[in-house]
Parts: C-alpha cells; structure tokens; sequence
C-alpha cells in the first residue's frame, strides 16, 4: 500500500497582481485576463515543486493568494 506525506504551501496575492480568479455569489468561478508572465508564476511553482517529488492535490484561490495542496510518495 503506498504511503504519501502532504504539504500545504502559502502564496501571496502580491505575487499574482494581474490574475483576476473570482466566484460570484452563485458559485461560478472564472479566469479573465491573465498575462502570460502571471501564468509564467504559477508554472514556476508546480515545476519547482514537481522537482522534489510533490504532485498537485489542489489550489484554493482567495483575495489573500492561494493555497496549493501537495503530496508525495513516502520513502520514494
């Protein structure tokens, strides 16, 4: 049976000035208007952690920044 460890990682808001991620009050989310270099953050954090071994479990978006969900074999 495999085994994983879970990390959970902050990121800033300042670091995605430009990404305008919102929900409405009935629950749709949308991306409008993201430059590419604010995509270029993002990718840079799944590649640096993909690196050491972690997979995305999830992100949660929040007017703070957002939070990503990571696992990853024990003893792998």
């Amino acid at each position: 049976m495999e085994r994983y460890e879970y990390a959970i990682t902050r990121h800033p808001a300042e670091s995605f000035k430009q990404v305008a991620y919102f929900c409405a009050d009935d629950g749709t989310c949308a991306l409008e208007d993201v430059p590419v270099d604010q995509v270029s953050v993002l990718e840079g954090i799944l590649n640096e952690r993909g690196l050491e071994g972690w997979e995305l479990v999830q992100v949660a978006f929040g007017k703070d920044g957002l939070l990503a969900f990571w696992k990853r074999p024990l003893g792998g």
